[in-house]
C-alpha cells in the first residue's frame, strides 16, 4: 500500500478575502512501512500536507491516492482511507473528550463492526503499546491523568485502528528530552512492525536518529526529498532554508573543521559516535 500526492496544491483565503497558496503543485509518494520526516519553516504549508494525506482538505488541483484510488473522488469508500491513516495532532491530549480512557482509545472502532471483545482487545493492545497500564486507566477519566499519560492515550486512539499509515503533526513538541526518548523510541517500534511512519517536526535530531527519508518544504514548494544522511549531509543548503541539521550534525561540521575526518553522512549519535571511534582507533 502506498500514499501518492500527483500534483496537489491547495488555496485557502483569509479574513480578508485573500487567497494563499499554501501548497503548490506538490507530487511525491510514500510506501508502506517508511519512516519519513517533514520539515520546513513555520507556515510553508506542513500542517495543510498532512491534512490533505489525511482526507482533512481536498486539493484545488491534483489528487491524493491510497494504494492507486483517488480519496477524495465521488464514490471512494472513506472507512478504507479512515482504516488505513491516522493522524495525530499536535497536542493530541486536548482532543480527549470521552468519559473513561476506555470509551476515548475505542472511539475510532464504533462504526467498524468488530465485537465487544474485539474492540476491548484492540483497546487493551493499543494502550499497552503506549506502555500505560490497561487495567489501572481504562475506567478512569481521561482528563484526570498527567500530561503524559494524556498524549499517550490520545496516540492510542489513534493506533486502535492499526492504520498502515501513522501521521504526526509535531509529536514531541513541549517533551522533555527523557520523555521525547521515551515517545520516539515506541514509534520507531511501530515502524519496524510494518507501520509508516509520518512525522511534522522541528526537532532535527529526532529525524537525523529515526527517519529514513526527509521532505523539505519552502513557501508551498516541496523543495528537498531525500535520504536523512544525504539531506543532512548539505547543511548549507538547510540553512539557507532557515532549517537546522541539528546537533549531531553540528558537531560533525565542527570536529571536521578542526581536521577531525568526520563523514559529512553521519546524522545519528550512533553514526556520530562510530565515526569518531574510528577516527581515534586511527590514531588521530
Amino acid at each position: 500500500m502506498s500514499i501518492e500526492l500527483k500534483n496537489a496544491s491547495f488555496t485557502y483565503w483569509t479574513s480578508d478575502g485573500k487567497d494563499v497558496r499554501a501548497l503548490m503543485d506538490i507530487s511525491f509518494k510514500i510506501e508502506e512501512g517508511e519512516f519519513v520526516g517533514i520539515m520546513g519553516h513555520t507556515g510553508c504549508g506542513k500542517t495543510t500536507l498532512i491534512q490533505l494525506i489525511a482526507g482533512l482538505l481536498t486539493p484545488v488541483s491534483g489528487s491524493v491516492l491510497l494504494d492507486g484510488h483517488d480519496i477524495n473522488k465521488r464514490g471512494y469508500d472513506r472507512k478504507v482511507l479512515r482504516k488505513s491513516v491516522s493522524l495525530v495532532f499536535q497536542f493530541p491530549e486536548y482532543q480527549l473528550f470521552e468519559s473513561t480512557v476506555e470509551k476515548d482509545v475505542a472511539f475510532g472502532l464504533k462504526h467498524s463492526g468488530s465485537s465487544c471483545d474485539e474492540v476491548r482487545a484492540r483497546v487493551k493492545w493499543a494502550i499497552e503499546t503506549m506502555q500505560l497500564p490497561y487495567d489501572a486507566l481504562r475506567l478512569q477519566s481521561p482528563l484526570s491523568l498527567s500530561g503524559g499519560e494524556k498524549r499517550r492515550i490520545a496516540i492510542a486512539g489513534a493506533l486502535v485502528t492499526k492504520p498502515r499509515f501513522l501521521i504526526f503533526d509535531e509529536p514531541i513538541a513541549g517533551l522533555d528530552p527523557k520523555a521525547r526518548h521515551s515517545f520516539m523510541e515506541t514509534v520507531s517500534q511501530l515502524n519496524r512492525e510494518g507501520t509508516a511512519i509520518i512525522m511534522v517536526t522541528h526537532n532535527a535530531d529526532a529525524i537525523g536518529e529515526y527517519a529514513k527519508r526527509l521532505l523539505v518544504f519552502d513557501n508551498g514548494a516541496l523543495v528537498i526529498d531525500g535520504a536523512v544522511n544525504d539531506v543532512f549531509s548539505n547543511s548549507g543548503r538547510l540553512e539557507s532554508l532557515h532549517l537546522n541539521a541539528g546537533t549531531v550534525r553540528n558537531i560533525g561540521d565542527m570536529l571536521s573543521k578542526r581536521g577531525i575526518a568526520i563523514p559529512s553522512t553521519a546524522a545519528s549519535y550512533n553514526e556520530l559516535f562510530s565515526a569518531i571511534k574510528a577516527v581515534l582507533a586511527g590514531g588521530v
